[in-house]
């Protein structure tokens, strides 16, 4: 049978992840290092884990109401008043989705009708392309800058808007380069929306790990609050990315909305990571610096080793990648990422997978213990000597 005329026009057209790709040719192979997947090597710390199974022995294995538990919606208020000065009544503005994906897919869903612009900073997270183009949407990619540690130009998102323009998608901390954008820069992209009526989502799901400077909270900024939706989560923070929790908060007629599908679409969220949620929120910050800490000294020592390779690569800000050059091999970013996978047997991502913006690059993450670490980049020096003995010989 031709399944193909069964297949909606849209999953035709959808390119499947590449970071899945390379984690999928990763395990099928013996003794690969991955450093390809963005998630924490640490476990869930254990008194989370036991508020999860204190919940299982309560019997708690209903469901919740549709925008989750009122204890964890109204800690999560709390939780961002303390941290960003930010408010947002827990009842209405603010509900739970299964990760940070699923309210990322429910915003794309709620905002965009066919042909709507989005303009979305690459290189980016891959979910970003794939939910506007399931929505409907029309992407703008607006790419960040090596030289200018891949924060984003106001210039260039103001270069980019057009009267189909309804949203801008901005992620920071940055999936895949690390970049933690300047309050300035941030301000300059508001008023930006605000001049040209346009909604902000804000995905910011790796906020709290920061190394220098300090994270951004997009709706704090005067005059954001307003046309911002706010993408949170625990995976990251936390190290729960097994868990899949995550949160929307926004104003509420757009919220309500996004609720909306949320209930055709899923329910509710697990109930037992609910419940374990509020404990990550009670007493996790203690969990979240050590764990923050031990990135930043795997950042510094991947950094200087990439440096010393020659690899022209900014030194990342927060989150747990980094996103070095491999443009002067004269590879392609898959052609680099399959070659050292076959010779090396170490798995990384190319930078194509994120946008335009990415090609000629590489992202390592560096959620992965030091011994790994190190190994990946013996390897990662052998092969580009090798590649360069092998130039010297054509």
């Amino acid at each position: 049978m031709h399944y193909e005329k069964y297949i909606s026009d849209r999953v035709l057209g959808l390119q499947p992840s590449g970071i899945r790709r390379f984690f999928d040719l990763a395990a099928q192979m013996a003794d690969v290092l991955s450093l390809s997947v963005g998630e924490p090597d640490f476990d869930t710390p254990l008194p989370i884990i036991q508020a999860g199974i204190e919940s299982l022995h309560n019997k708690e294995t209903h469901y919740t109401g549709n925008a989750g538990r009122p204890e964890l919606r109204e800690a999560i208020a709390i939780h961002l008043e303390k941290l960003y000065g930010v408010q947002y009544d827990p009842l209405k503005e603010i509900f739970l989705t299964v990760g940070g994906s699923e309210g990322l897919y429910l915003a794309m869903q709620a905002l965009l009708n066919p042909g709507d612009e989005i303009i979305i900073p690459t290189p980016c997270f891959v979910s970003y392309q794939g939910d506007a183009f399931l929505s409907g949407g029309t992407v703008i990619e607006v790419p960040c800058k090596l030289e200018n540690d891949f924060d984003l130009d106001p210039q260039a998102v103001a270069a980019a808007i057009t009267p189909k323009t309804k949203a801008i998608l901005l992620g920071f901390p940055c999936n895949p380069t690390g970049a933690v954008a300047s309050k300035e820069t941030m301000q300059e992209i508001v008023r930006l929306a605000e001049e040209h009526d346009l909604i902000i989502l804000s995905d910011e799901m790796y906020d709290q790990i920061v190394y220098d400077g300090e994270h951004v909270c997009v709706p704090a900024l005067p005059g954001a609050w307003d046309r911002t939706v706010l993408l949170g989560g625990f995976s990251k923070n936390y190290a729960m990315t097994g868990w899949r929790i995550g949160y929307i908060c926004g104003p509420a007629p757009l919220v309500q909305k996004m609720l909306a599908i949320h209930q055709y679409l899923i329910m509710c969220v697990n109930t037992t990571a609910q419940d374990a949620s509020i404990q990550a929120l009670r007493i996790g910050q203690e969990y979240v610096r050590e764990m923050t800490e031990e990135y930043q000294r795997r950042r510094d020592y991947i950094h200087q080793r990439l440096t010393a390779m020659g690899l022209p690569v900014s030194k990342p800000r927060g989150a747990f990648y980094i996103f070095p050059s491999i443009a002067h091999t004269g590879l392609t970013s898959l052609e680099f990422a399959e070659q050292f996978l076959q010779a090396e047997k170490v798995a990384i991502v190319p930078g194509s997978a994120f946008g335009e913006g990415g090609e000629g690059f590489l992202r390592i993450c560096y959620a992965a213990s030091m011994e790994k670490i190190t190994e990946a980049m013996n390897r990662m020096e052998r092969f580009l000597e090798q590649l360069a003995t092998n130039k010297q010989e054509e």
